[in-house]
């Protein structure tokens, strides 16, 4: 397991490059990857019209530089910078709160109102919570129950 001190400490030192860049941090991640079990440390960061591979191989040059500078890490890892796609994650009250009228999937830690699954229309954001409408019903979620959740692109429209 990555240590929480870990991966705050990388948050620390990169958001301040990303925002010098016009970017924002969505999610880190440190996992073992792999048949040998390398790890990774994965930076997902976007901006308002997307990075391009260009924002985002000058992040990571100047990224890899300032992490071992700092030995930020401990032991060898691999780095990843990207972009979080078109489903991107929802995990901060601004990310939901971007996406509002859009349509989201969202699985809960546990059980509300007899599900853990929901996919529907994000209503708002209040309260610590989010309001999903799904089939003509609306689900109160708060923001500590979520497992994961992310936009989800209406290929049809």
């Amino acid at each position: 397991m990555v240590p929480d001190s870990t991966l705050t400490r990388v948050w620390e030192i990169a958001a301040p490059l990303a925002a010098d860049e016009g970017m924002e941090i969505i999610d880190i991640e440190l996992r073992r990857e792999g048949r040998k079990g390398g790890r990774v440390l994965r930076l997902y960061l976007d901006k308002e019209v997307g990075p391009n591979i260009d924002d985002l191989t000058r992040v990571s040059r100047k990224l890899g530089d300032l992490l071992d500078l700092e030995g930020a890490v401990d032991g060898p890892y691999n780095l990843e910078v990207s972009s979080p796609g078109i489903n991107r994650l929802l995990k901060r009250a601004e990310h939901f709160i971007r996406y509002t009228g859009k349509r989201i999937r969202v699985r809960t830690r546990e059980m509300i109102e007899g599900r853990r699954s929901f996919l529907g229309l994000l209503k708002e954001v209040k309260d610590g919570g989010i309001v999903l409408s799904q089939d003509g019903a609306e689900f109160h979620i708060p923001l500590t129950a979520i497992e994961r959740a992310n936009y989800e692109h209406d290929w049809s429209a």
